[in-house]
């Protein structure tokens, strides 16, 4: 059965393998704890009982609230597809809510932080350091996903129309405008990887020096490496431009919906998480600016 929800999720959903790793992963888990080794497990005899004790659990061993919540989505999710396909009478698991967590403030970085690490490449020549701008910047200037910058090809990129092609989660295709700053690095990006690496190129818009495409792992580490000269971020990581885009936007005067349809968010709920950055930088300007504050 949960094979079979697994190709569902894979096949049917899009869903890409890191996502199905994750729901694999809690659902054998939970498994463990039900059968303790032994080898029957028989959804239909599952009930609330089971899934708090197997919360509870996992509380006590040290998950967070989130994590749990994270947990109890996937077994939901595979008990309502037992549900749906008639291979259970119920869900017993409809009703069930996990424990409260509190939801922290997504970390970004101010815009004038974001200028000097930009600013910092100026007058570097070297095919890494161009690149390594051009990445930051892309990520600055649309918010996209790591998996959708690295997934960029030459193709995905519209100079005369000042369009980026982006294929997001679940393969949902948009369109990202870029501005003529961000289209000048890139340029230069591209003269120089076609200079210095030529035919090694591979189809990727982003490569290495081997002309092999950038890694997760390769991109983390450029924007970690030059994030870490902002002091008191506690996060360095490419969603944190992603969230400094967004952040931007709503500061600067942008639209709910549209931000949303620039990120490529499913439901206004994911955008709305923005909203408190811009109030809490409001509250952070009422202080400094307002006589009896």
């Amino acid at each position: 059965m949960i094979d079979s929800f697994l190709k569902y999720l894979q096949y049917e959903k899009n869903y890409s393998v890191h996502t199905v790793n994750s729901y694999r992963n809690d659902l054998l888990q939970f498994v463990e704890f039900v059968c303790g080794g032994e080898p029957a497990f028989v959804p239909r005899e599952i009930d609330e009982v089971w899934v708090r004790r197997w919360m509870a659990g996992l509380m006590e061993e040290g998950y967070s609230a989130l994590s749990v919540k994270r947990k109890l989505s996937s077994l939901k999710s595979f008990f309502r597809y037992l549900a749906a396909n008639r291979l259970i009478d119920k869900n017993p698991l409809h009703y069930l809510k996990g424990p409260k967590a509190k939801k922290p403030l997504p970390a970004f970085v101010k815009d004038a932080d974001m200028d000097t690490v930009i600013s910092d490449f100026d007058g570097c020549d070297a095919f890494e350091d161009v690149r390594d701008r051009a990445v930051i910047d892309v990520f600055y200037s649309t918010g996209m996903r790591c998996s959708e910058l690295t997934g960029l090809t030459d193709g995905d990129v519209d100079f005369d129309a000042g369009l980026l092609r982006v294929n997001g989660k679940r393969n949902k295709q948009r369109l990202v405008p870029f501005a003529e700053n961000l289209k000048n690095g890139l340029k230069d990006y591209i003269s120089l990887r076609n200079k210095e690496i030529g035919s090694l190129a591979c189809q990727a818009f982003f490569v290495r020096r081997n002309g092999k495409p950038l890694s997760h792992t390769i991109v983390y580490g450029i924007v970690h490496r030059h994030l870490s000269e902002i002091p008191n971020l506690t996060k360095r990581s490419p969603h944190v431009l992603r969230h400094t885009f967004a952040t931007s936007m709503l500061n600067n005067g942008a639209g709910l919906n549209s931000v949303k349809e620039l990120l490529g968010h499913a439901s206004l709920s994911s955008t709305e998480v923005y909203t408190h950055n811009t109030f809490e930088e409001l509250k952070r300007v009422y202080h400094q600016a307002h006589p009896r504050a």
